[in-house]
């Protein structure tokens, strides 16, 4: 009883596999990036980011304070930019970032806060941008000194 048990659920286990074999077809639609591998690159046709500043300087805040600021682009391309992900170098420092295309001249902010929690003396932190430019990543960064407080160790006789 067991043996035709197991059988009729390996049976129904291998027939349940093949599902909708339909493919569905990824669009395209928002990336127009004009070059291929058979053709010559024309960089002039691809998307770029032009940054006011690519290193902010938060200057020097206790341990503890979340700093927030924005980093403010230009995509100076001729083709729509669109930035897929963004990622800080540690889960202290977290991006914002347009999830819409970026049309040619339009401008675009990253957002970023830094959680200082935990954290003391000279800090460098990045956040990497993956786009659809050449190279596909850019990366800009956040810099700063964190003062921890002083703890006292007074003992009273």
């Amino acid at each position: 009883m067991t043996k035709i048990l197991f059988s009729i659920v390996v049976i129904a286990l291998l027939s349940s596999c093949g599902g909708n074999t339909e493919e569905k077809a990824l669009s395209t639609d928002i990336i127009d990036n004009p070059t291929t591998a058979n053709e010559e690159l024309d960089k002039d046709k691809l998307p770029h980011f032009e940054f006011v500043e690519k290193v902010k300087d938060f200057g020097t805040i206790t341990q503890g304070e979340i700093v927030s600021t924005t980093f403010r682009f230009r995509n100076v391309g001729q083709s729509d930019l669109i930035i897929s992900s963004a990622q800080g170098s540690c889960g202290c420092t977290v991006p914002e970032w347009p999830k819409e295309p970026i049309k040619p001249g339009e401008e675009g902010v990253i957002d970023v806060k830094f959680d200082s929690n935990g954290k003391s003396g000279m800090q460098n932190k990045t956040i990497t941008l993956v786009s659809n430019t050449i190279p596909n990543t850019i990366v800009i960064a956040l810099k700063g000194e964190v003062l921890a407080p002083i703890k006292l160790n007074l003992k009273v006789k």
